[in-house]
C-alpha cells in the first residue's frame, strides 16, 4: 500500500470548476463528472475525536459540496468557475490569474514563479489584454489591472490568496451587471470566502527557492452572540529575485464580518490592507537573449559601473566593456504599492419573489514606480552624479455604490441595477538626486520629498455611471433566453499642473481638458437549449464599449500627450467598441464533461498609444484610432474521470486575431493589415493528470503557448514554450492533536527547468524591430520548489 501511494504522488487531480446554473433554471442537473478534491485545512471543520477513517470520509464529503465541476452548465455563454480548493493547490501567494490560465482561451504570463510580479503580469483572452477585460472582487471593480493602475488594484493586493473563493471567467462577455467600464473581451469575477460558523484558527508557513518564505494566520470567531461571524487574517511574504539583486515583498491583512439583521436582511463588511515592494527584472531584447542569455539583469550592487554607463551616454564616449548601450542594464528599479480597500453590503429579501443588494465601497492607493536613470543626471549643485532616481508617483481615492434588484414572476427573472464611482487620481513624474560616489538609501522606500525636478504632474477625475436591466426567461423546461442591456457614461477631466525644477516653476507639456465616453445601449442576448440531461447548446451576442483611460501614462488616455497633441485628437478619437458572437455545445455525464465554443469578434476604433523613445524616458505618447481587429477561434475543454480518484483535464484554444487596417505613424504607413495581434498566440493548450484519495493528492500539468509577436508588422516572434508543473500534497488524519488538521504540500514550477520568454510587451510594443533590439521581453523563472505546512485548529 505504501509503495502504491508513493507512486501515486507523481500524479495529480484537475482543479477546474464549472459554473452551476442559476436558480431560475429549473432543468435537472447531473452529478459532476470530476471527483471531489478535499479541501485544505484552511476552511475545514473543527475536528473532534474520531477515527482516522471517519475523519477522511468526512473530509471528502465536505469537499464534494464545494468542488462541483460544471463547464457553465445552463449558462447562455462560455463560462467556467475555478473553486477555492483548486486555488489553494497552488503555491501560497500565487496570483489567481495564474491559476485561471488552465482555462480555455486564457493566456497568462509572468517572469516570477507565483505570477504576482506586477510589471510582468500579462493576461490576454481571445486577443484582448487586461486593459480591455473586466475584473471584480465580490462585485467591487478592480479596474483595468494595468501596472500603473489609475482606477483600481490587482486581485493579489485586494485579497489574500488563502481567502480566495470561487473565481468565474466569462471569455466572451461578462454579465451586463459587471462593474467594469472596459470589458470588451470578457470578465473575471473573484470572490472572498465567508467566515465559518465554528470557531477555528489556521496557520501556515511556506519556504522555497531563492529565499522565499511566507507566513499566514487566520482566526474565525464562529457564530457569535447575535449571529455575527468574523475572520481576521494576516500574511507576510518575502523572496529574493531569482536573478540579480532585489526583493519581492508583501504584507497583507483581511477581515470579513457577516451579520444577519432579522430574517430578511444580511450585512457584510470587508476590509483589506496591502503593502507591496518589488524590485524589477530587466527587460530583455531578442538580441540580448541571443548574445548574452536570459540572466542579464539590473546591475544593482555595481554603482561605479552604473556611473560609468551614465557618463559614457551623456558625453558620447565609449561604453564600458561588455555594455552595448545605456539601456542594456539599469542600476535598479522597483515598484511600491500601498492599498486600503473596504466595502459594506446589505443583502435583502423583501418577499420570496423580490430581492436585491446595495454595496458601498472605498479604495485608497499610494503607488510609486522607481527607475535609476542615466537619461537625467543629478545637477552639480546636488552632487553631480551621472544618474538620478526617476519616479512615477500616484494616489487613488475612489468611492462608489453598487445596487441590484430582481423580481421573479412566472417564468421570468427580471433584474436591474446601477453602479456609480467617483475616482480622483493624482500623478507626477519626479527626479531625486544621487551621489556620484556611492548609492545611499534604497530603491524600495518612498521618494516623496526633496525632488530636484517635477517634470510633470496632474489631477484626474473620473465619474462612472452604469445602468443595466435584464430578463431571464425560462420559455420551456429545455429552452432559456437571457436578454438585456447596459448604459454606460464615463466623464473624464484631466488637469495638468505646473512643474518645478530646482525651485523654479516650469511648464507642464501634458494636456488638460475633459472628454466623455458614452453609449446608452450596449445589448446582450443569449440562449441555452438542453436536449436532455447530457447535451446542451448555447449562443450569445454582446456589444461593449471601453471608456478612455484617465492619466498621464494610460495606454488609451487622451491626456497622455502634449497640449498640441490633445487639441488634434479631442474631437476625432472614439471609445473602443467590440461585438462578440459565440455558439457552443456542452456534454456532461457522471464521468465526462466537455465543451466546445466557436466565436467571432469585431473590435472597432482600436486606440493605439505610440510612445516616443524607450520607456525609462517617459516621453508623451500619441493616441489615435487605428482601425479594427477581427478575431475568430474555438475554445475546447474536456474533463474525464477515468478511474476512482483519477481524472484527466485538457483544454485547447485556437485564436486567429488580426488587424483589419494598415497603421500610419509619423506620416509613414506600415503594412499591418492581416497581421497577427501582438502578444496573443494562436495556439494554447493545457493537459493535467490528477489524483486524490482524500489523503494523498497531486497533479501534473503541462501548459503550451504558441509563438507570439511583439511588433505590429510581425517582423519579430518569440518561440513557443511548453512548461510543466507538479503539485503534491498529504493530509493527515489522526487522533493525535499535533497531527490532526495538518496538511503538507510541495509545489514545483517549471519542473524541467526550461529557459523561455515569459512576458511579451512588458515595455510596450513596437511597429517594427528589424534588429531585435527593443527591450520588452521578460525571461521566465527557472525551476523552483516550495514546501508548505498548514494546520487547522
Amino acid at each position: 500500500m505504501k509503495t502504491t501511494r508513493l507512486l501515486l504522488l507523481t500524479t495529480c487531480m484537475s482543479a477546474v470548476l464549472m459554473h452551476t446554473a442559476r436558480a431560475a433554471d429549473t432543468v435537472h442537473r447531473t452529478t459532476p463528472a470530476t471527483p471531489a478534491t478535499p479541501a485544505t485545512p484552511a476552511q475545514g471543520k473543527t475536528t473532534t475525536t474520531r477515527t482516522a477513517k471517519a475523519d477522511t470520509a468526512a473530509s471528502v464529503r465536505a469537499t464534494q459540496a464545494e468542488s462541483i465541476i460544471v463547464l457553465g452548465a445552463g449558462a447562455a455563454r462560455e463560462t467556467q468557475t475555478l473553486s477555492h480548493t483548486a486555488l489553494q493547490q497552488t503555491t501560497p501567494g500565487t496570483s489567481p490569474l495564474k491559476a485561471l490560465s488552465k482555462l480555455p482561451g486564457v493566456m497568462f504570463t509572468s517572469s516570477d514563479p507565483l505570477g504576482s510580479y506586477e510589471w510582468s503580469q500579462q493576461i490576454i483572452i481571445r486577443g484582448f489584454d487586461q486593459s480591455r477585460l473586466g475584473f471584480t472582487m465580490d462585485g467591487i471593480p478592480l479596474g483595468n489591472l494595468a501596472y500603473g493602475n489609475d482606477n483600481g488594484l490587482s486581485i493579489g493586493r485586494a485579497l489574500q490568496t488563502e481567502n480566495n473563493g470561487a473565481a468565474t471567467l466569462a471569455q466572451g462577455a461578462g454579465a451586463v451587471g459587471v462593474a467594469a467600464s472596459n470589458d470588451l473581451g470578457g470578465a473575471l469575477e473573484f470572490t472572498s470566502i465567508d467566515p465559518t460558523a465554528k470557531f477555528g484558527a489556521d496557520v501556515a508557513g511556506t519556504v522555497g527557492s531563492y529565499g522565499t518564505w511566507r507566513t499566514f494566520a487566520r482566526v474565525n470567531t464562529g457564530t457569535m452572540k447575535g449571529g455575527g461571524r468574523l475572520y481576521v487574517s494576516y500574511d507576510y511574504q518575502d523572496a529574493n529575485k531569482w536573478k540579480g539583486d532585489g526583493i519581492q515583498q508583501q504584507q497583507q491583512a483581511n477581515a470579513k464580518y457577516i451579520q444577519p439583521l432579522g430574517k430578511h436582511v444580511k450585512l457584510t463588511l470587508f476590509g483589506d490592507y496591502s503593502q507591496r515592494a518589488e524590485n524589477d527584472y530587466q527587460d530583455l531584447s531578442q538580441q540580448m537573449i541571443a548574445t548574452k542569455g536570459y540572466n542579464v539583469d539590473n546591475i544593482t550592487g555595481n554603482y561605479p559601473l552604473a556611473q560609468q554607463i551614465g557618463r559614457a551616454y551623456q558625453n558620447g564616449t565609449a561604453m564600458p566593456a561588455g555594455i552595448a548601450n545605456q539601456d542594456q542594464s539599469y542600476y535598479n528599479s522597483a515598484g511600491l504599492r500601498q492599498d486600503i480597500l473596504g466595502y459594506g453590503k446589505i443583502d435583502f429579501n423583501i418577499t420570496d419573489r423580490l430581492k436585491g443588494f446595495v454595496t458601498v465601497y472605498g479604495h485608497t492607493n499610494t503607488g510609486e514606480g522607481v527607475w535609476v536613470t542615466p537619461y537625467t543626471p543629478t545637477p552639480e549643485a546636488l552632487g553631480g552624479g551621472a544618474l538620478s532616481t526617476r519616479t512615477t508617483e500616484y494616489d487613488i481615492h475612489r468611492e462608489g455604490v453598487l445596487s441590484s434588484l430582481s423580481y421573479n414572476i412566472g417564468h421570468h427573472t427580471i433584474e436591474g441595477g446601477f453602479w456609480f464611482e467617483n475616482n480622483n487620481f493624482e500623478q507626477a513624474r519626479r527626479f531625486y538626486p544621487l551621489s556620484a560616489a556611492k548609492y545611499t538609501g534604497s530603491s524600495v522606500h518612498w521618494f516623496r520629498n526633496d525632488a530636484f525636478d517635477t517634470q510633470w504632474q496632474g489631477n484626474y477625475n473620473t465619474k462612472t455611471y452604469q445602468f443595466h436591466i435584464q430578463d431571464t426567461w425560462q420559455i420551456t423546461p429545455k429552452l432559456k433566453l437571457n436578454y438585456g442591456f447596459k448604459s454606460l457614461v464615463v466623464d473624464n477631466i484631466g488637469q495638468s499642473l505646473p512643474g518645478n525644477y530646482m525651485g523654479t516653476p516650469t511648464t507642464n507639456a501634458y494636456a488638460s481638458g475633459s472628454i466623455t465616453s458614452a453609449n446608452g445601449f450596449l445589448p446582450q442576448i443569449g440562449a441555452n437549449y438542453r436536449f436532455n440531461r447530457n447535451h446542451e447548446v448555447f449562443a450569445d451576442f454582446s456589444r461593449n464599449m471601453a471608456a478612455f483611460d484617465n492619466s498621464a501614462t494610460g495606454a488609451t488616455s487622451p491626456f497622455a500627450t502634449t497640449v498640441a497633441g490633445y487639441a488634434a485628437i479631442k474631437n476625432k478619437i472614439h471609445p473602443e467598441m467590440s461585438y462578440s458572437e459565440e455558439i457552443g455545445y456542452r456534454f456532461h455525464n457522471k464521468r465526462i464533461q466537455a465543451s466546445i465554443t466557436g466565436y467571432y469578434v469585431e473590435f472597432e476604433d482600436r486606440l493605439l498609444s505610440i510612445t516616443q523613445g524607450v520607456g525609462i524616458q517617459g516621453n508623451p505618447s500619441v493616441l489615435t484610432n487605428v482601425g479594427g481587429v477581427t478575431a475568430r477561434g474555438i475554445d475546447t475543454a474536456f474533463n474525464y474521470r477515468f478511474a476512482d480518484n483519477w481524472s484527466l483535464y485538457a483544454s485547447y484554444s485556437y485564436n486567429d486575431s488580426v488587424y483589419d487596417d494598415n497603421l500610419t505613424s509619423g506620416g509613414v504607413t506600415y503594412s499591418t493589415k492581416g497581421k497577427s495581434v501582438v502578444a496573443m498566440p494562436r495556439n494554447l493548450a493545457n493537459v493535467q493528470v490528477s489524483y486524490d484519495d482524500g489523503t494523498i493528492w497531486g497533479n501534473f500539468q503541462m501548459q503550451y503557448q504558441g509563438r507570439r509577436t511583439y511588433t505590429y508588422t510581425n517582423d519579430q516572434w518569440v518561440k513557443p514554450n511548453d512548461i510543466f508543473n507538479l503539485n503534491l500534497g498529504y493530509r493527515f488524519h489522526s487522533r493525535n492533536w499535533a497531527l490532526r488538521g495538518v496538511d503538507a504540500q510541495i509545489n514545483v514550477t517549471n519542473l524541467f527547468d526550461k529557459r523561455y520568454v515569459a512576458t511579451v510587451g512588458s515595455n510596450g510594443f513596437e511597429v517594427s524591430d528589424p534588429k531585435g533590439t527593443f527591450q520588452t521581453l521578460q525571461a521566465g523563472a527557472p525551476r523552483m520548489v516550495f514546501f508548505t505546512l498548514r494546520k487547522h485548529f
